[in-house]
Order: structure tokens, then sequence, then C-alpha cells
């Protein structure tokens, strides 16, 4: 159907899956080399002949990219209780703090669809996991290399990012005891008027005296 398309048209485009592919870099201590494939199920009308009705047709597309990033070194091998070591048959299964690759992508922009040559746009060719093909419900068809082929162009907006468990250290307290014993407040007046001193030296005068030594009479005043 594709070799007597006269035109495509692409209909719309989702995500299917991300296979990613995590390695160290060989003299780079702490950064990682992520290979990303990323496979999209697109829906296309294919037209056949002129003021004719489309055929549906689904396919799937490949992108493949590579970034590198920073996610630090991870050599400590960690166990839980989570795996039993009762069974000899099995080796110790124990795992490990390294980072890992999370990408976010929502569904991509279809920005153009057209028929060509497969001998004028060939490009390498990716496997393609299973769990792919069952959404087509079939079989995929093999690469051919005559014939024309559809090659669309879809815009991605995608984040990577390389995330790892990291451990926090939390300052713990203990229970602090008060010292002082709390009072308990009343609203009564005569409650609050008990608890004031006594203001003494607003009825007694003061004891040091300005006086001079050679006064017979005492000058303090009354």
């Amino acid at each position: 159907m594709i070799d007597q398309a006269m035109n495509v048209r692409c209909r719309t485009a989702e995500v299917l899956r991300v296979c990613i592919d995590l390695e160290p870099v060989t003299f780079n201590r702490g950064f990682f080399a992520c290979d990303l494939s990323f496979f999209f199920l697109v829906s296309l009308d294919i037209f056949t002949a002129p003021h004719s009705q489309p055929c549906e047709v689904k396919g799937i597309t490949v992108f493949q990219k590579k970034v590198i990033l920073y996610g630090s070194e991870g050599s400590v091998k960690t166990f839980s209780s989570e795996f039993c070591c009762e069974d000899t048959e099995e080796p110790c299964q124990a795992g490990n703090n390294l980072p890992k690759c999370v990408v976010q992508v929502v569904d991509p922009v279809v920005l153009s669809a057209q028929v060509c040559d497969t001998q004028r746009c060939c490009e390498p060719c990716c496997c393609v996991p299973n769990c792919v093909t069952a959404r087509l419900g079939g079989e995929i068809c093999p690469d051919r290399d005559k014939g024309r082929s559809v090659y669309v162009t879809l815009g991605v907006f995608s984040i990577i990012q390389m995330v790892r468990n990291v451990a926090l250290l939390i300052p713990v307290y203990d229970f602090c005891v008060p010292r002082k014993e709390c009072e308990t407040t009343t609203d009564c007046p005569c409650d609050a008027f008990k608890r004031i001193k006594f203001p003494t030296d607003e009825f007694f005068p003061p004891k040091d005296c300005e006086c001079g030594q050679d006064d017979t009479y005492t000058c303090c005043p009354c």
C-alpha cells in the first residue's frame, strides 16, 4: 500500500516506550553515558488516488539519543531482608547505590510526513522490543531494500535526569524536661495584686544622706 501511495497524512503519534542503556564513562569518574531509544506509535492516512478515501495504517518510528550526565560514584553493596538466604541454588542478590536514568516525555508533536524512496532515506535499523510490537496487533513488516517508505518528523519534549537514593542526616533531640515550674494564671485581680512586691522605697527615704559632717542637725528632706 505504501508503494502506491500518492500522499500521506499523519493522524496521531504517541510514545510507547523508552529503552535506556546506562554505562559508566571510562575516563570520567562519576559520569554515565545514557543511550536512549524512543519508540513511537504513528497512525497514518494513506491516499492511493485523488479524491479517494484514505486507508489507515499504523507503524513504529524510532528516535535514538545519547547523553552524558553526572551521577557520582556508587560502589556500596546493599543487602535487604527482602531476599532469602536459604535458597542455595540461586546466587546471593545484592543491590547497589548506582544512579538511575529517568526520562520524562510527553506525546510528540507531528511536524511533517512524506513518502520517499527507501534507498535515498536509508537509516540504521533498531531492534524493536516485543512489548512494542504487541501494540500493533501483529508482526512488523521486514525492512525492504527497495520500494517506498513513510518518514515522519516529530517534535519531542523530554526531561532526562540522573537520580539516586541518598541518606540525609537529621539531628534528633531528646525530650526537654522544664526546670521551672509553670505558674497558672487566673483572671482574678486580687491574686495578681498579691504577687506584686511591696514598694518600700516609695514610703521611706533613702538611707544615704548628702548632708555635711560638721552639721549638728540633720538636713535630710522630710
